[in-house]
C-alpha cells in the first residue's frame, strides 16, 4: 500500500509540474500579443510596457519547461529583450521592436502546446 501511494504521489508531482509553466505562458502570451498590437501602432513605449512582463512570466515559464517547449520559451525570452531594447529607443524603432515581439509571440505560442 506504502509503494501504491508512493506512486501515485510521484506520478502527481510530475504531472503538476508541468501545468506550472501553463499560467506564465499564458500571462507571457497575453502581454506579447498586447506588445505586438501595440506596435503595429508605433507606440513603442506601450510595446516595452507590455514586453516586460511577458518576458518575466516567460523567464518564470523557463525555469519548468523541457525539450521542445524549454527551446522556444528560451528563443522568446531573447526575442523579448530585444523587442524591449529597440523599443526603448523610440517610436522610430517601433518596427522592429514589433517584429521581435512577433516572434517571441510564435515561440510562446508554440511553447504553449
Amino acid at each position: 500500500m506504502k509503494k501504491l501511494t508512493i506512486v501515485s504521489a510521484s506520478a502527481l508531482l510530475l504531472l503538476s509540474l508541468s501545468a506550472f509553466a501553463e499560467p506564465h505562458l499564458d500571462q507571457a502570451i497575453e502581454h506579447a500579443t498586447a506588445a505586438v498590437e501595440h506596435g503595429k501602432m508605433g507606440h513603442a513605449s506601450v510595446l516595452v510596457e507590455h514586453a516586460k512582463p511577458a518576458l518575466e512570466h516567460a523567464m518564470a515559464g523557463a525555469l519548468v519547461a523541457k525539450g521542445v517547449a524549454k527551446s522556444h520559451t528560451d528563443n522568446a525570452i531573447v526575442d523579448l529583450e530585444e523587442a524591449i531594447k529597440h523599443g526603448k529607443e523610440g517610436d522610430a524603432h517601433a518596427g522592429v521592436a514589433t517584429t521581435y515581439a512577433e516572434t517571441a509571440l510564435e515561440h510562446l505560442k508554440a511553447a504553449n502546446k
